[in-house]
């Protein structure tokens, strides 16, 4: 059994518009709650199902037909297109006004505007959830039957069906804990991932601490011996080396002295033998006139004879010379022997000394590195001395460490019980938990609802729902049927059943009321062999607090109707040509 609490009821006051689809630069304005029934009428393309679309683009800024937003603007006048529309909630006064070519977006709650600094986005989503408590999908649900865009309950997909009843019976609320849960669930994943890496992170330093105390206590004294024994050997070892380097030190100083007294034989050397060049010369033109005058008494060039004396006397000089020439000589030799001799003596030494001094640069390398090895050793015996000294220090990070440890272990504990919490909760805000609860509860009644609608329409079949929202029909000749095997006339029921249904459930439970009711198009084709009279009876003494719309073709049927408007076309422009208010 459902009660009413704090009904919420929407009373839809009237709604107009100019420059919107087919109408011109005038308003053409709609009493929305004057008659109980209205009809609608007038020919293809007058203008009588604008009002459709007026609605939903005043209360949600879209078509009800699949066009385009922009197509809603008059293409003759193509600007100024505007949409208001008045509402009471209970007795608080709403009015939207909603344009394009100029875009306009303006709530007024008891003719104050609303959120002046919101964006449009934030003003929709205010309009939706806080004061109509309606999306499109439910509003064009429990609202508007028929249209060819219209797609009616029974044709709607499983989860498209859920929506609409989540909607109606104003659960939607735990699918959006489950989006909350969802993201505090990942969140919590995320914290668990970070907690568990610092825990692993400071497990790793606890074990590395331990380790590097105990390798502070492992090194030690008898470390710190051993590494003074080395620093004793390397200044021994140093010491030698300096020893060695002095030793050669003095020779090549030695060396270097001796070497001074053979620095000008190359020169000396080069001297004597152009010198010696130089006598060979003139000792070889000695021989050659020395043994012409020998061999010849005739002048080979004048043919006359040479004189006897002149020729003995020229030949015993020549002699002369050339002797002293050879003497000349072979001292030259002697000179250019003994400087080579010094030369050689000469490169001996400087090699020698090279020699030295390599040795010395060896030593003095390895004096370098023993000098390395021994300020390493210090180095290593101060860090050690530095850390035995510091030991308590050391146990004290590792203190801290293990109280992190404890504390992130606690936090983690934490965060899984509270990430189970999340998983266990959103378990329970699934289709198949709270929701699926609240639906079976509601269920018997919607089905019950449905039948006594379909009764009442003279359509004796046994239908319902079940938990997945699929129908399960039975008719007196059948024990299964579908909703698709059904003519058009006997869907309409259905969809007519299903709508009032909506209504009364919305009503019930307090997710909305609303006093506005549009069918499209119901007498004209689709509801054969249902009478008028019944379906208006239906109207009248069933749906309660309703005004109701019908949009028809059929002119003939305004005086069923307490009220009828009628639209044409004139130069292009829809306009309302009367309305009758039936006596």
């Amino acid at each position: 059994m459902l009660f009413l609490l704090d009904q919420k009821m929407i009373n839809f006051h009237k709604i107009k518009y100019k420059n919107f689809l087919s109408s011109g630069n005038y308003f053409t304005e709609i009493q929305l709650d004057r008659d109980n029934d209205t009809l609608i009428v007038g020919q293809n393309g007058a203008g009588k199902s604008t009002i459709l679309d007026a609605l939903t683009f005043s209360l949600f800024g879209k078509p009800f037909r699949k066009i385009n937003k922009g197509q809603l603007v008059n293409s003759i006048n193509e600007k100024d297109c505007k949409v208001e529309i008045e509402f009471a909630i209970n007795k608080t006064e709403y009015k939207v006004l909603r344009g394009i070519k100029p875009n306009t977006f303006e709530i007024y709650r008891d003719g104050k505007k609303l959120n002046e600094d919101c964006s449009a986005n934030e003003q929709q989503k205010t309009l939706e959830t806080q004061i109509l408590k309606l999306n499109y999908k439910s509003f064009t649900q429990i609202v508007i039957l028929g249209s060819a865009s219209f797609v009616p309950f029974m044709q709607l997909s499983a989860p498209h069906r859920r929506e609409v009843i989540e909607d109606l019976l104003d659960i939607k609320v735990f699918s959006t804990m489950s989006d909350i849960l969802k993201e505090k669930i990942k969140l919590s994943k995320d914290n668990l991932k970070v907690l568990e890496l610092k825990k692993e992170s400071i497990g790793d330093k606890i074990v590395m601490q331990k380790r590097f105390i105990k390798q502070i206590e492992e090194d030690g004294e008898d470390d710190i011996r051993d590494k003074q024994e080395k620093i004793v050997v390397c200044d021994q070892e140093t010491d030698e080396y300096q020893k060695k380097i002095e030793k050669l030190l003095l020779q090549t100083n030695n060396k270097s002295e001796e070497i001074k007294t053979y620095t000008a034989s190359t020169a000396t050397i080069k001297q004597l033998n152009t010198f010696r060049t130089k006598l060979q010369t003139k000792y070889q033109t000695s021989v050659t006139e020395s043994n012409f005058f020998n061999k010849n008494t005739v002048c080979p060039t004048c043919t006359q004879n040479i004189e006897e004396t002149f020729r003995v006397n020229k030949i015993d000089h020549l002699q002369e010379v050339i002797s002293k020439y050879e003497t000349n000589l072979s001292e030259i030799e002697q000179a250019i022997t003994k400087e080579e001799e010094r030369e050689r003596k000469f490169f001996k030494l400087q090699k020698e000394i090279t020699t030295l001094q390599n040795e010395t640069s060896q030593l003095n390398v390895r004096i370098s590195n023993s000098n390395k090895l021994r300020k390493d050793l210090e180095s290593e015996i101060q860090d050690i001395t530095d850390k035995l000294e510091n030991r308590t220090v050391e146990n004290v990070k590792l203190t801290e460490y293990k109280d992190n440890l404890k504390k992130i272990l606690k936090d983690l504990e934490k965060v899984k019980d509270e990430f189970e919490y999340f998983q266990q909760s959103n378990i329970l805000l699934k289709d198949d938990g709270v929701k699926s609860g609240i639906i079976r509860k509601y269920l018997p009644l919607i089905n019950q609802q449905v039948n006594d609608y379909l009764q009442r329409m003279d359509f004796f079949i046994n239908f319902t729902l079940d938990e997945e929202f699929n129908e399960n029909i039975q008719t007196p000749v059948h024990e299964k049927f579908s909703y698709a095997s059904f003519s058009e006339g006997e869907k309409m029921r259905i969809d007519l059943s299903l709508l009032f249904t909506w209504r009364e459930v919305a009503r019930l439970k307090n997710s909305v009321a609303t006093n506005l009711l549009i069918m499209d198009e119901v007498f004209d084709s689709s509801l054969d062999g249902f009478g008028t009279d019944e379906f208006l009876k239906i109207v009248r003494f069933v749906i309660k607090d309703a005004n109701v719309f019908i949009i028809s073709h059929k002119n003939e049927l305004y005086d069923k109707f307490n009220n009828c408007l009628e639209f044409e076309k004139v130069k292009g422009f829809s306009r309302l040509k009367k309305s009758l208010t039936v006596t």
